[in-house]
């Protein structure tokens, strides 16, 4: 395939693996990278910058094609994780949530590629004057943290499309071949996915988890953390109904911030306490049957994709249509 997006990113697929807080590790990045698209590493993920140094080092064992590293902004300050992947010569950098602007300037001017997630086109319009090369719509499926308007993937793609000159990845409820093929329809250039690399068999994600996305609707998630500004979309469950109560009642961000930490993600992600913790997860998990490797996924998806498009072309094939219509007469 040939987009804007394999030849900025370098990859033979226009498919990027998203952001995951504890779960973007070497073995999820380099496998995704192996099968074409673009892998991706966490920098919030490691504690230390030298604990990020260690990741690349280890996924450049496992790949030698091109992977990132997602920058969550936010959580903590990241300056020395940026330091330590420039200084590790990596070319890709996207970034979520927050404002990215510091540290795009501390990029400028090198032999980098940037992207940054978007919700709206107001914001996709100021990543594109902050000079990014592409953005990642999300719509409002999608899983972890997600716009305040509300507006679906299916509009909203094709809005940023039309506002901005650079290129654009589609995000938010895409799973599966259709989901894809659709994107490309909208005028997206490539996709990314969360929700659906987490349930591979190369995902660190606790079987729990795992077993939670197969298992869960596309009804059971829930958007947590509305009343403190950063609305995120979580799958359903014991934990989440506790923190929609107390968002419900009122209480003041600071009582909210234990329910909502990292550690309290971690437990559940990584750990599989779903009911004393939460995991992040899209509407797409009424789209997630099984767990297959990130091989047999991404293989499934361009076939898919392919077959869809080709699929519709047929519709509108004029010279069958002629055929048709003599036949008929």
């Amino acid at each position: 395939m040939r987009t804007r997006i394999t030849g900025l990113l370098g990859i033979r697929y226009p498919i990027v693996q998203g952001g995951l807080h504890f779960l973007a590790l070497p073995e999820l990045c380099g496998a995704v990278s192996n099968a074409g698209a673009l892998g991706q590493l966490t920098a919030a993920s490691f504690q230390t910058p030298e604990e990020l140094r260690e990741a690349i080092d280890r996924t450049r064992s496992l790949t030698d094609k091109p992977f990132g590293v997602n920058f969550s902004m936010g959580h903590r300050s990241l300056d020395g994780h940026l330091t330590a992947a420039l200084e590790a010569g990596v070319r890709i950098y996207s970034f979520t949530g927050g404002n990215p602007e510091p540290m795009l300037k501390r990029l400028a001017g090198r032999d980098v590629c940037t992207m940054v997630l978007v919700a709206a086109v107001r914001q996709a319009q100021k990543a594109e004057s902050l000079g990014v090369d592409a953005v990642i719509a999300v719509g409002f499926e999608g899983g972890g943290h997600i716009g305040r308007d509300d507006v679906t993937t299916l509009v909203l793609v094709p809005r940023v499309v039309d506002a901005i000159r650079i290129p654009v990845l589609a995000s938010g409820g895409i799973g599966d071949a259709r989901g894809f093929a659709a994107a490309l329809a909208l005028g997206a250039e490539g996709i990314e996915m969360g929700t659906r690399f987490v349930a591979t068999r190369e995902s660190p994600a606790h079987p729990a988890y795992k077993q939670a996305l197969v298992e869960a609707l596309e009804t059971d998630t829930v958007i947590i953390e509305r009343s403190i500004g950063r609305p995120g979309r979580a799958l359903r469950g014991p934990w989440p109904e506790r923190i929609l109560a107390l968002e419900k009642e009122g209480v003041a961000a600071e009582a909210l911030l234990p329910l909502i930490s990292g550690q309290v993600n971690r437990r559940a992600a990584r750990e599989g306490d779903l009911e004393q913790g939460f995991v992040w997860a899209g509407q797409v998990t009424g789209l997630i049957q099984g767990v297959p490797t990130v091989a047999e996924l991404i293989d499934g998806m361009v076939r898919g994709a392919r077959g869809i498009i080709g699929g519709v072309n047929d519709l509108f094939d004029l010279n069958q249509g002629t055929r048709g219509a003599a036949r008929s007469q």
